[in-house]
């Protein structure tokens, strides 16, 4: 008896439905074809175990599986509960009527009961496209899958429940989500708040520049000034993730396993910070069947470099095009994948190898060759997608003693979605282009225009500076998210002094 039941294989951030067909015949045998790997052909233990375990047989006859399309590598244990319930359909031991209806995936422990399953959400949207009538999966997962509206999703917790559901003696129930009332309930009150923060007021002015542009960030300090509690709370301020951000980061996190299971949609935007003994392939993804990596699974939010000059040279250079494509292409002979990588970078460093600026008060010293030396570690051309830099100083101890609450990041943030808001009108024409960070050549001489008081002021601030030919292009766009945050039509001297300041790294001395 000959029958089809359907699963899902992921690659990238998209699904493949497999048809997995069984042929149960004459003779003795279990003969599983289609390129499975090793956790696949292991599934017949778990089966059979699950099997008699629950009170039903393994077949002692001549079984063949084939896992379609045939040239396409299947992986993972997901497989297990398809694999299972086509063997009993096709030994009549369940109803098959309905089977062909349902994507059905989910890993067998050896008592029947479901373990969880990756990338359960980009399976859900492929079986509702291609018009299937529900999804079955482990209920680990339900939520997450339950996320795609207009199609029934069935979690369950043991084999014996799927069995009892097609055999039309026990119904399961549909696990039903409002997506948007879970989204904006997921809106609350952040884990990190700008007003736990003591003084650095010029760096949360500098941080909320960065959110309401979409720029990204470096700041230099000695160790115990900040910096990565500042960092920690730069997603609290940027605009709310939008619903389809929030479908597309989610994708992506499921895809590696990572999602919550008790929400299922991920309404906050994403915080990574990789150590930086961090490789090649763990931050931009890859492998032999490729994963996404650390800055696809920052997508929509911040990927946070603490210590940039202790990564690797190689680590950091591979960030350079995806910094500007905002995805990651990754090639193998057969078949190639795309992740997006829209993120807001966030470095920070020490000024020196000792952590401390020629000062000859700090506990270590170093020479202006060493600290040189140190910077130089960082190229060019990605410093060149930096478009901030800011010295960050240790908060005194007037400061930190003080009491007063400062700004929290709720009243940040609603700046600095008026002047997303403001950005997205502008670039409203340009799909390509959502907020200033994103601006081109041509982008910059349209909305960037200076009058005459202006120029001479940057001119000026140029030559007496210092400051490198990379520094202008930056120095415009900084200009003209400070001028959207003040709701001005056009740049002003002051909105050009200020992002002058923000300019560290290009001048004479830094980096030679």
């Amino acid at each position: 008896m000959l029958i089809k039941v359907f699963g899902s294989a992921v690659f990238g951030v998209e699904a493949t439905t497999i048809t997995i067909e069984i042929n149960m015949e004459k003779g003795i045998g279990y003969h599983l074809v289609g390129l499975p790997d090793n956790a696949i052909r292991e599934s017949s233990f778990r089966i059979q175990a699950a099997l008699k375990n629950n009170g039903f047989k393994f077949p002692g006859k001549k079984i063949i599986v084939n896992m379609a399309p045939a040239d396409l590598r299947k992986e993972g244990s997901a497989y297990d509960l398809s694999l299972a319930l086509g063997i009993l359909a096709a030994s009549s031991q369940i109803k098959s009527e309905k089977i062909h209806d349902y994507i059905i995936m989910g890993e067998l422990s050896l008592d029947g009961s479901l373990q969880p399953i990756k990338g359960a959400l980009p399976i859900a949207i492929k079986a509702k496209e291609e018009g299937y009538k529900g999804f079955i999966l482990p209920a680990q997962n339900a939520k997450e899958a339950a996320i795609v509206d207009g199609l029934e999703v069935y979690g369950v917790e043991n084999i014996t429940e799927v069995i009892s559901f097609f055999d039309d003696e026990k119904p399961l129930e549909p696990t039903v989500i409002d997506t948007r009332a879970v989204f904006y309930d997921s809106l609350l009150s952040p884990e990190y708040d700008f007003s736990e923060v003591k003084g650095q007021e010029s760096i949360k002015r500098c941080m909320e520049i960065a959110a309401a542009g979409g720029h990204n960030i470096i700041m230099i300090g000695p160790p115990g000034s900040g910096k990565t509690m500042l960092a920690k709370r730069l997603p609290s301020i940027l605009p709310p993730m939008s619903l389809q951000e929030a479908l597309e980061t989610t994708k992506i996190h499921s895809v590696v396993g990572r999602t919550n299971g008790q929400i299922g949609l991920m309404a906050e935007r994403p915080f990574r910070s990789p150590h930086h003994t961090i490789s090649d392939v763990a931050l931009v993804g890859g492998g032999a069947y490729p994963q996404p990596g650390e800055i696809s699974l920052s997508h929509n939010g911040v990927l946070f470099l603490d210590e940039l000059p202790e990564f690797k040279r190689t680590v950091l250079e591979v960030m350079r095009q995806p910094l500007e494509d905002r995805e990651v292409t990754i090639s193998r002979a057969k078949f190639t994948v795309t992740y997006p990588s829209s993120f807001m970078l966030v470095a920070s460093m020490n000024p020196s190898p000792g952590g401390y600026f020629n000062d000859p008060d700090a506990p270590v010293t170093s020479s202006p060759a060493e600290m040189q030396r140190y910077l130089s570690k960082i190229s060019g051309p990605l410093l060149d997608r930096i478009d901030i830099h800011i010295e960050v100083t240790p908060v005194p101890f007037e400061k930190l003693s003080d009491q007063s609450k400062a700004e929290s990041s709720v009243e940040i943030r609603k700046r600095v979605t008026a002047a997303r808001q403001i950005q997205t009108k502008r670039f409203a024409e340009i799909s390509h282009i959502h907020y200033n960070a994103q601006m081109g050549v041509k982008q910059i001489k349209s909305f960037c225009k200076l009058d005459e008081a202006s120029k001479d002021l940057l001119k000026t601030a140029m030559e007496r500076l210092n400051l490198s030919a990379r520094a202008y292009d930056r120095i415009l766009k900084v200009a003209r998210t400070i001028a959207d945050l003040e709701g001005c039509d056009s740049i002003t001297g002051t909105h050009i002094s200020e992002a002058i300041q923000y300019r560290s790294l290009d001048r004479d001395g830094w980096l030679g």
